[in-house]
């Protein structure tokens, strides 16, 4: 048997981290077996459905890098042969004509509940003659589900066997008055025309399996193998939403998660292979099988999720982050260094050090920001701090010995702010360290800030230098009271 998975998402709203992670299961499971991975949307729903959740959804596919068999499949393009289905089983006996108005099915509801019944539609009309129906009214076609005492059973490759008592099975409905088909007539047509031979999903879908199974039965169609997997839980073990952080695939593209970092962390979310944590695509295919799906929640950890990041942002090739936080400068910091040579150059002498320190490409962005910055920039609150505080010695030192300094390297930077914090503050470099970084970066927080000065230069240095020391020195009489 060629293996055959599908990921079926509805467009009513954007690709959600529980969606990723069956999608990358249902390609990883394909190409283990070397067989397809097929997309289908599910866009019945017109009232709910959206355009711009279908874009969202693509994108998100190719950002992960889960590249699809075929074209995707719109399940609402499909209609007129889910509705020929539904009648070839009303010809085959299998389903019938239903004509029960709104108040009897109200009524039958509220008999089920009083008697404490999960189905309540009595099956009137399953046996009936359609030359009894009332007049003017559309009927719906009802499938003819197992109406004998017993069970009906799924061999679950995650779960396990799953059994449920026949009279939690009614008699659901498959195409309403208007002829319009059910999500579950159209989920079952759809998986059998693509040959789908697994159908991996959420373990919310188990209920759905044993009705979809009767229509698989009814047409005589081989049943796929089902596989559910369970949901994904938030760290106080409450099922994932928004408030346990942000729900959509493109929300963690936007707060600088790479793809293989999210990936690898989802593969990971309910399914292990011994004690390896650092999975690459490539072991990931060769390594993955249902029968190590865990079969309780996973509970999700952002610490963990940016703890991976790290390790493949620190993994990363240096010119690829450099294009990563090229957007992130523009969107957050106003800069735009896609023609500044001098900026990038700078960035990318930076990089190794920023990547290491780095959770996120925000971070990265943030850190690397100072590289790119023009005179005049500004000071964040913490550096304006720092500068208000820092006596007039101190900084006039600085700027005294960065114009006369002969070896302007990382190990001769600190050792001059070594020598000024000998010279004024007994030793204590970081009286020295912390002006200066607030100086050259208009932050307090950097990467080696020795190592920062060499890679802006000389000349850059001094200019920074000099025009903190206007700033705050000239114009501001705080600092001048602070200085004296």
């Amino acid at each position: 048997m060629s293996v055959v998975t599908r990921f079926p998402p509805s467009p009513t709203g954007f690709m959600h981290i529980g969606n990723a992670r069956t999608a990358l299961y249902n390609y990883l499971f394909a190409r283990h077996h070397g067989g397809k991975f097929v997309v289908r949307i599910e866009d019945t729903d017109r009232a709910r459905h959206s355009e711009e959740a279908v874009q969202a959804i693509f994108r998100s596919l190719e950002w992960l890098g889960l590249e699809y068999d075929n074209e995707a499949v719109s399940q609402f393009e499909q209609r007129a042969r889910h509705a020929e289905v539904a009648m070839q089983m009303v010809e085959k006996g299998q389903a019938y004509y239903c004509y029960c108005s709104p108040e009897e099915l109200n009524v039958m509801r509220e008999q089920a509940k009083k008697e404490g019944r999960s189905s309540f539609y009595d099956r009137r009309w399953r046996d009936r003659d359609p030359s009894e129906a009332p007049k003017g009214v559309k009927p719906v076609v009802r499938i003819k589900a197992p109406a004998e005492a017993g069970e009906s059973v799924i061999n679950d490759l995650v779960q396990g066997e799953i059994r449920i008592t026949n009279d939690n099975l009614d008699d659901f409905i498959i195409l309403r008055s208007d002829g319009t088909p059910t999500y579950m007539l159209s989920v079952v047509v759809d998986d059998h025309d693509m040959g789908i031979t697994h159908i991996i999903r959420g373990d919310d879908h188990i209920n759905n399996a044993f009705r979809q199974k009767i229509i698989f039965e009814a047409m005589g169609w081989d049943i796929p193998r089902f596989a559910h997997l369970p949901l994904i839980h938030g760290a106080d073990g409450a099922k994932f939403s928004k408030r346990h952080g942000a729900a959509s695939v493109e929300e963690y593209r936007d707060m600088g998660f790479l793809p293989e970092a999210l990936e690898n962390y989802l593969l990971r979310l309910g399914w292990g292979h011994g004690d390896d944590e650092i999975i690459s695509r490539e072991q990931a295919i060769q390594w993955f099988d249902l029968d190590a799906v865990g079969k309780s929640a996973a509970k999700f950890d952002m610490a963990k999720l940016e703890s991976l990041n790290n390790y493949y942002l620190s993994h990363a090739e240096e010119s690829r982050l450099l294009t990563l936080i090229t957007p992130f400068l523009k969107q957050r910091h106003q800069i735009d260094i896609r023609n500044d040579a001098l900026a990038q150059k700078r960035v990318m002498s930076g990089m190794t050090e920023l990547k290491e320190r780095s959770k996120t490409l925000i971070q990265l962005t943030d850190e690397a920001a100072f590289y790119t910055k023009k005179i005049p920039y500004d000071f964040d609150e913490a550096a304006q701090r720092t500068l208000n505080e820092t006596a007039h010695d101190t900084f006039d030192a600085l700027l005294a010995r960065f114009r006369e300094c002969s070896d302007f390297t990382t190990a001769g930077i600190q050792n001059l702010c070594k020598q000024i914090a000998d010279d004024l503050h007994g030793g204590k470099l970081g009286k020295v360290a912390m002006p200066l970084r607030a100086a050259l970066t208009g932050t307090t927080v950097s990467p080696s800030i020795f190592h920062a000065a060499e890679i802006l230069g000389q000349e850059e240095s001094v200019a920074r230098l000099e025009f903190t020391k206007e700033r705050f020195w000239k114009n501001n009489p705080l600092s001048r009271n602070a200085a004296n």
